[in-house]
Order: C-alpha cells, then structure tokens, then sequence
C-alpha cells in the first residue's frame, strides 16, 4: 500500500474528523502537522497542496486530496470494501449524504466557528453561533431519540457519521453544554467507544469553563 500522509492541526476539527476515520479504518498513516501561528497553511509548498490554505489534506502516494469530506469519501470507498462507512446503495447514500451537507453547513457554522473563537483566542461575538448550535443540536437530539439508536446511519450494525462527532464532542469548549442533549451525549459516547476511535486534543477556554 503506498504511504498515506495527513496534513493536519491538532486543534482543527476538520483534521481529526480524517485522523480519526483513518483510525477506524485500521490503516497505517503518517501526521505532518501544520502551523496556523507561522501561517504555513498559506506558504507556497502548501498552497501548492491546497489553493484554498486550508487543513487537512491527505497524501496518498503521488495523490493529493484536500477537504476533509473529499477524504472521507476517498478513503471510504478505497479501503471500505464492506460499504459500511459509504454504502453504493442509494437510499443509504443519501443519508450519509445528508450528514455530510449538515456538517458542512450547520455544525460549522454554529458550534464550529464558537468554539474555533474560543480555542485560538479571536475577538468575535459567537451568540449567534451558539444559538444555532443549540436548536442544530436540539434537532439532531430528537433524530437520535426517534431513530431510537446511537448513530445517525443505520448499516450493518451501528455506525458512527463520524463527520459530525468532533465538533459535538468538544462543542462544550466553545460555550455550548451538552447537558440538555442526552441521545447527543449518547452518540459522542458510542463513538469514542468504537475500536480504534482517537481523542482530539481538549481545549480549557473561558467559555467552556462559562457553560459548565
């Protein structure tokens, strides 16, 4: 197999969602981390990996691919032969789908970008991001209680979308408390329980000290 290599922070959410899929996957892989204080996501050798400046990207062999969901897919579909993690059926690919579009939509707008504000210190007002990430987290909590499981996509047994877990998981550093959200609490408990699952790096702020 040729050597897998991921470009990430260890602070960035975006990047643990792909350290953490590669994990669960079993699949040797080599972290380069990159330093958002020296700007080295906007040096030209990086720029040369990713236009955008941004983290992750992974290396696999002679092949670059930025975007942590473009990853998940790639990864998914080259070492997942189960189907498992994104299944060629439909019905069930739309909803993997689904998540996705809501990870990269409502969960960073919300408790993505409050809890980036806090763990690298910026002066914004994020009430309008934890709000959001509030009613998000009411509703997938009422998904997870109707679907009466752990997992947002159901396959051969309970799955985790684990494009969603990292920033529920540490949303609590960015000023949003899970404490009203118990299937919420559930899910983030059945992932790190999964063989293989990867912590993120936890952050003390002052505004998760706040929603205690």
């Amino acid at each position: 197999m040729e050597s897998l290599t991921l470009y990430r922070h260890p602070l960035s959410g975006h990047s643990h969602r792909v350290e953490l899929f590669l994990s669960l996957l079993g699949l040797p892989f080599r972290m380069v981390d990159v330093s958002f204080a020296a700007r080295e996501h906007k040096a030209p050798e990086f720029i040369a990996k990713n236009p955008f400046g941004q983290l992750p990207v992974l290396e696999h062999g002679a092949l670059v691919i930025p975007d942590s969901m473009a990853i998940l897919v790639y990864l998914a579909k080259t070492y997942d032969t189960t189907g498992r993690w994104f299944p060629s059926e439909p019905a069930l690919a739309a909803q993997v789908q689904r998540w996705f579009s809501v990870a990269a939509g409502q969960l960073v707008e919300g408790p993505a970008r409050a809890r980036a504000v806090a763990v690298f210190g910026r002066d914004v007002d994020t009430t309008a991001n934890r709000e959001l990430a509030r009613h998000l987290f009411a509703t997938l909590d009422a998904h997870l209680v109707a679907a009466g499981r752990p997992f947002f996509v159901f396959l051969f047994d309970d799955t985790a979308t684990t494009e969603i877990y990292t920033y529920v998981g540490h949303a609590p550093e960015g000023g949003v408390s899970l404490a009203p959200f118990p299937a919420l609490r559930g899910f983030v408990g059945a992932v790190e329980a999964l063989p293989g699952f990867v912590p993120m790096q936890a952050t003390d702020t002052a505004a998760g000290r706040a929603a205690e």
